[in-house]
């Protein structure tokens, strides 16, 4: 980076040429990534035209953004023109109306095309982040003709290690893979060496899927088909990672009651920030409107035992904390389908005995704290330590539950959080101990 900055600003930009083609492209762009803007845009200019296109790709889309509408039309359309057809789908999402519709007007016609087929897609469908360059073949070439038309295609796709194999209507009849093609003599037929079993994607499957399915086969890439079982793109495993960060980011935010976000952190302005926060904040603050009820109705009890009232936050907080527990470790159970609605029972039952031996292990260990700390009657350490026991069987309970439940109707599990469950478990908690200290005080 050192050396990068000082050939820039001492002009030496020949020599800077000659030892940024010696990089990696993902470290060049990082580099870039650190750079003040107009330094990042000097050290773009100065890329080889071969590399600029891939350095551009690995960055982030504000500096992306930022590079198009510094550059030249005839310049900005070549660097469209040379990206693959989803990274350059992806920017122009992102920009406004007016600068893709100058960028798409100077761009080659088969990119233009290419774009305006992955716009038609559903945003986070399998659709939408495939890649239209892929290496396709007749079933009745020989192996020396697919080699010979790899090496003229090759270049421009986004793999060529697996071959996809095509009908005249472009259906999808099978994949070779290249060291098939390596391995097998010149003079023999894709027809006959191809793989015909093929697993595809949909091009309406949303992401998540997509994801699920190539944990599930191990595979690099994947083609995506139409309803007629034509092939119209295909999606790597390199799509695979970006979806896999952006959807845990999103169930991270989810589960903490913040409305998702597609910007980096240091990227969210404090005014955005707080737009993303506040809904749920207030919602959840209007909720735990319900728990002050409950001990406004309890208040007579309370001037009556009023030590009762230094044990509320220990019990709303264990009660929430197991809730949390619990959803947590179910939440991530349904995003990776380890579990569906129909194991509810199982889930239930197996979360109820949970809760029972965690439950019994706290009320015994508060129970001891109580009488050797607190120094207070033995009735009052009984109610707190059964309130305590019966609130964390609750909390399982409702923690296992209720993302099942959102999950079933077409919610996202992840906004059954922990916040959430919390305010149910303290508001059920709290009647709780009220009920049982009733009933054993005489209050």
């Amino acid at each position: 980076m050192e050396e990068i900055l000082e050939l820039l600003k001492s002009g030496q930009y020949l020599k800077l040429r000659q030892f940024i083609t010696n990089l990696n492209v993902a470290d060049i762009a990082a580099y870039m990534e650190e750079m003040e803007r107009e330094d990042l845009l000097k050290l773009f200019r100065i890329l080889p035209k071969s590399m600029a296109a891939d350095v551009f790709s690995y960055l982030e889309i504000e500096t992306e953004q930022y590079i198009i509408t510094s550059l030249s039309d005839r310049d900005a359309a070549n660097i469209i023109d040379n990206l693959m057809a989803d990274d350059a789908t992806d920017l122009l999402e992102e920009m406004p109306a007016n600068v893709v519709k100058r960028l798409l007007a100077h761009a080659s016609a088969d990119t233009r095309r290419d774009i305006n087929h992955l716009l038609r897609y559903p945003e986070d469908s399998a659709g939408s982040i495939m890649t239209v360059e892929y290496v396709d073949l007749k079933e009745n070439l020989t192996v020396q003709q697919a080699i010979e038309k790899i090496r003229k295609v090759g270049v421009d796709s986004e793999t060529i290690n697996i071959c996809y194999v095509l009908d005249k209507s472009r259906r999808l009849l099978g994949t070779v893979a290249l060291r098939y093609l390596l391995l097998s003599p010149p003079d023999a037929v894709i027809g006959d060496i191809m793989h015909e079993n093929v697993i595809s994607l949909h091009t309406l499957m949303d992401q998540e899927e997509v994801a699920r399915q190539f944990k599930k086969y191990d595979f690099t890439s994947m083609p995506v088909t139409d309803n007629e079982e034509r092939l119209v793109g295909i999606i790597t495993v390199d799509d695979v990672v970006d979806i896999l960060e952006e959807e845990t980011t999103e169930d991270i935010e989810k589960m903490a009651a913040i409305v998702p976000s597609d910007k980096p952190y240091m990227k969210t302005g404090v005014i955005e920030s707080w737009k993303k926060r506040i809904p749920w904040l207030l919602l959840l603050m209007i909720s735990a409107t319900f728990t002050g009820r409950i001990i406004a109705s309890f208040e007579d009890a309370l001037s009556r035992y009023v030590v009762l009232t230094a044990f509320i936050p220990m019990l709303m907080d264990t009660g929430g904390n197991a809730g949390g527990q619990a959803s947590a470790i179910i939440i991530r159970g349904l995003s990776l389908d380890e579990i569906e609605f129909k194991d509810w029972f199982s889930v239930v039952w197996k979360e109820i005995r949970t809760a029972v031996l965690c439950g019994l292990t706290l009320a015994v260990c508060n129970f001891i704290k109580i009488m050797l700390v607190e120094q207070v009657g033995l009735q009052v350490a009984l109610v707190v330590c059964i309130t305590l026991f019966m609130a964390v069987i609750v909390a399982k309970i409702v923690g296992s539950t209720l993302p099942m439940l959102a999950k079933k109707i077409g919610m996202d599990p992840a906004v059954m959080a922990s916040p959430f469950i919390t305010t149910i478990v303290d508001a059920i908690s709290l009647l709780i101990y009220f009920r049982i200290a009733t009933l054993a005080l005489g209050i």
